[in-house]
């Protein structure tokens, strides 16, 4: 993927933001930014995610508009103590944690057994300039097809993904169905519960859908500085 702005007279290109559920959507929506992107509910899960994303870009680049990026965004599971509840996250490397296959050696990445790829990197630039307006810890976000629900699973992850921050479940289908049609992925997470042990009576699902608020009120003016063309 390029990791430089888009040059030129024509028009500026469109940010697409796909959420997993409409509560993210409507907390993305909530930053008050008319007309500065759009907004899907691309469901839960990387297949689910990457089959609407490649749906919107495929109509979109037929129509003749095509989108100038694409942003993962919503909340997740923070690693701890270096992703606290309630604090951001910007993806410098989106990866799927569990495509691969167990061996009696332990998990082997899907590029191992020679097949495709496991991580897709937004572009630096941009990754420093939402980090920069958000406050938003940079690193991996990683994405799982089954959420984490034990500390020697968080561990696991951990050892295999030291500079993992986030887990979550769309980032890595979005990237994929991005990275077919040549357009930029981001990815945004704000913290909602610790990876590890599930308990739900410690998710602070209001206050990271208040955070994901504000990050895109701050973050606005990045990506359309992005897209301008």
């Amino acid at each position: 993927m390029s990791e430089g702005r888009a040059t030129g007279s024509a028009r500026p290109r469109r940010v697409l933001i796909a959420t997993a559920v409409p509560a993210e959507r409507d907390a993305v929506a909530r930053a008050g930014r008319e007309g500065a992107a759009d907004l899907l509910v691309a469901g839960v899960g990387p297949a689910l995610a990457a089959a609407s994303v490649g749906s919107a870009l495929a109509v979109a680049a037929h129509e003749g508009r095509p989108y100038g990026l694409v942003v993962s965004a919503g909340i997740g599971g923070g690693f701890q103590p270096d992703a606290p509840v309630g604090s951001l996250v910007v993806a410098d490397a989106i990866t799927a944690a569990d495509l691969g296959a167990e061996s009696p050696d332990g998990f082997l990445p899907v590029t191992e057994l020679g097949f495709g790829t496991v991580t897709h990197l937004p572009p630096a630039p941009l990754v420093r300039e939402a980090a920069g307006a958000t406050g938003a810890a940079v690193g991996t976000v990683l994405t799982v097809s089954t959420a984490t629900g034990t500390a020697a699973r968080a561990a696991e992850l951990r050892r295999r993904h030291p500079s993992a921050l986030a887990e979550a479940m769309e980032g890595f289908g979005v990237a994929e169905a991005a990275a077919l049609h040549r357009t930029p992925v981001l990815e945004v997470r704000a913290v909602s519960n610790p990876v590890g042990p599930r308990d739900r009576a410690a998710w602070r699902i209001g206050d990271a859908l208040t955070a994901l608020t504000a990050a895109f009120d701050k973050l606005a003016p990045a990506l359309e500085s992005w897209t301008a063309v």
